[in-house]
C-alpha cells in the first residue's frame, strides 16, 4: 500500500520520464527513484532522476528558446496570459496536489491543503505586479541635452531554480512564475523526495501553453544540482535552502559573475512583552512556530519572554506543545507529521540532545520518538526553557519542532533578538501597537509581525544577514529576474 493510498506512477511524466524543455523525455539514468513516505517508509511511487546529460539537454533547450525563440520578444501581456491560464488550471487541481505533497513530504494534510489553495493568490500577486511594472519607460532629461532616455526591463536569461524539499510547489512557483513573466526560461532542480508532485507542474505548464524549451523540471541529487549551477549556459541562479548551501552557491556564482538570489535559513525571535495576551500568543505560535511540521525557514523558534511573565508563558507554551497531535499526516486530526527526511529526523533529535547537554531545562518532549510512530521520521515536539542565547539551540537553525524560551529584562529583547547570524523573520506580542512598531523598526529582519498579523503576497519576502540575498513575492520578486537597459536616443 502506498503512503497516502494514491499511486501516481501510472500518470505520464510522473513515473519514468523527465520534463525537459516542455517534453516528457526518457532520462539518461535508467534506474528509477523510489519516492517513499516519511510516515511509514511505504512506496509512494517510482520517479526518474536527472543526471548531468539531462541537465545539458535542459540547459540547451532553455538556451535555444531564449536566444533563438520568440520567448523573450513576447509582449508582457502575452506572457501574463500564459501565467493566468496556468493559475486557473492549477487552482482546479489543489486537492490532488495537497494529497500528493502530504504523501511524499509528510506535511500534515491541513497544511498542504491550505498551501495549495493559497498558491494561486501568490501567482495573482505576481500577475498584478507584472501588469503595472513599467517594462519600458522614458525618463526626462535633466542635463539640457537633446533626445530621450529610455529604460527597459529585459529578462535576465536562463534561470537555474534550485529548491528544497520542505515546500516543493511554493518554492518552485515563487521562482518559475516571476521568471516566466519577465521573459526568462527556467531549469528547475527539484528534490528527489518530492519528484512526483514537482513533475506534476509540467503537466499544468504544458496544458497552459508554455512553449517548448521554456521550462524543464529535473529531480536530482546535490552533485547534479552543482553541475546545473556551474553550467555555462545559466545566467541566473535562484535558490531556496540552507545558509550553508547558499554560501557555496554564492561563491560559485561569484566566480562566473552570474546573477543570484538566495532565500536561506532563519532563527526568528518572537518577543513577548509584559502586557502580551498569552492565550493569543500561544494560539498564534501554534502556526508561526509549528506549521509544516516546523520545517519552515521563517518559523518563530526563539521565544523571548519578559521576566515578569516568564513562568506563566512557559506554562502556556508547555500546554501548546503538548496539545499538538502528531501522527499520520493524511489524517485530518493530525497537526504535525514526520520530518520530510530520515536524516532530518536524526539531525533534529541530535539538537535536542545538544540542548540537554548545554544545560537548558527540558520542559516537555525530548529525543525519544512518540510511541507508535517509530516506523516514520517523527520527532517529539519539544520545549526548552532557561535557555541562554549563546547556546547552539538558540543560535543554529534546527528546522524541526523545537522551541527555546529565553527570559529578558527591561529593554534587552531587541539586543537578544538581533544577536543572531540570521535575519529572516520574527514578531512581537503586546497590547501597545506603538510600542510594537518601535520594536519592529529596530529588529534586523526582512519580515516581522505584530501579534501574529499575516503577511501579503504583494509585499517583499526575504532576509537580512545570513538569511539571504534578494526578495521574493510581488513586484520585488519579479524584478529579481530582469536586467535594466538604458537607451539614449
Amino acid at each position: 500500500m502506498l503512503g497516502s493510498g494514491t499511486d501516481p506512477s501510472h500518470q505520464r511524466g510522473r513515473g519514468q520520464e523527465l520534463y525537459i524543455g516542455g517534453r516528457w523525455t526518457e532520462p539518461a539514468k535508467k534506474d528509477l527513484l523510489e519516492v517513499r513516505s516519511p510516515h511509514d517508509r511505504s512506496l509512494v511511487g517510482p520517479a526518474a532522476e536527472a543526471t548531468k546529460p539531462d541537465v545539458d539537454l535542459a540547459v540547451d533547450a532553455a538556451r535555444e528558446a531564449f536566444d533563438e525563440g520568440p520567448r523573450p520578444r513576447l509582449s508582457p501581456a502575452e506572457r501574463q496570459d500564459v501565467i493566468a491560464r496556468f493559475n486557473d488550471l492549477y487552482a482546479k487541481r489543489t486537492e490532488e496536489i495537497a494529497d500528493l505533497t502530504t504523501a511524499e513530504n509528510g506535511s500534515a494534510r491541513w497544511f498542504t491543503g491550505w498551501t495549495a489553495a493559497a498558491l494561486p493568490q501568490q501567482t495573482d500577486a505576481f500577475l498584478r505586479a507584472a501588469a503595472v511594472l513599467p517594462w519600458e519607460e522614458e525618463l526626462p532629461r535633466t542635463d539640457g541635452a537633446p533626445g530621450r532616455i529610455l529604460v527597459r526591463r529585459e529578462p535576465v536569461g536562463v534561470v537555474a531554480a534550485v529548491i528544497p524539499w520542505n515546500a516543493p510547489h511554493q518554492s518552485a512557483l515563487v521562482k518559475i512564475v516571476p521568471a516566466l513573466l519577465a521573459g526568462c526560461t527556467v531549469v528547475l532542480k527539484a528534490s528527489p523526495e518530492n519528484a512526483l508532485v514537482t513533475l506534476l507542474l509540467g503537466e499544468i505548464l504544458t496544458a497552459a501553453g508554455v512553449p517548448e524549451g521554456v521550462v524543464s523540471i529535473l529531480p536530482a541529487d546535490r552533485a547534479t544540482s552543482e553541475y546545473l549551477i556551474s553550467h555555462p549556459g545559466i545566467d541566473k541562479i535562484a535558490f531556496t535552502g540552507s545558509t550553508g548551501a547558499g554560501r557555496t552557491i554564492a561563491a560559485m556564482a561569484g566566480r562566473q559573475l552570474k546573477r543570484v538570489s538566495l532565500e536561506l535559513g532563519g532563527k526568528s525571535a518572537a518577543i513577548v512583552l509584559e502586557d502580551a495576551d498569552l492565550d493569543a500568543m500561544a494560539e498564534g505560535l501554534k502556526f508561526l512556530s509549528f506549521a509544516n511540521n516546523a520545517e519552515a525557514c521563517v518559523a518563530h523558534t526563539r521565544i523571548l519572554v519578559h521576566r515578569s511573565r516568564y513562568d506563566e508563558a512557559v506554562a502556556r507554551l508547555k500546554d501548546l506543545v503538548e496539545s499538538l497531535t502528531a501522527g499520520d499526516p493524511s489524517d485530518p486530526a493530525t497537526f504535525i507529521g514526520p520530518m520530510g527526511r530520515a536524516d532530518q529526523q536524526e539531525r533534529v533529535r541530535s539538537y535536542i540532545e545538544t540542548g540537554i547537554r548545554e544545560g537548558a531545562r527540558l520542559v516537555t518532549g525530548g529525543p525519544e520518538v512518540l510511541a507508535g510512530l517509530e516506523d516514520g521520521s517523527y520527532v517529539t515536539p519539544t520545549l526548552f526553557a532557561d535557555v541562554d542565547n549563546s547556546m547552539r539551540i538558540a543560535q543554529e537553525e534546527i528546522f524541526g519542532p523545537v522551541l527555546v524560551v529565553i527570559p529578558f529584562d527591561d529593554d534587552h529583547a531587541v539586543r537578544i533578538a538581533n544577536d543572531s547570524p540570521y535575519g529572516l523573520g520574527g514578531g512581537v506580542w503586546t497590547a501597545d501597537e506603538d510600542r510594537a512598531l518601535e520594536v519592529a523598526r529596530r529588529i534586523r529582519t526582512g519580515t516581522f509581525s505584530v501579534n501574529g498579523a499575516p503577511f501579503s503576497f504583494d509585499a517583499p519576502f526575504g532576509g537580512f544577514k545570513s538569511s539571504g540575498i534578494g526578495r521574493d513575492f510581488g513586484a520585488a520578486g519579479l524584478t529579481q529576474y530582469v536586467e535594466y537597459k538604458t537607451i539614449a536616443v
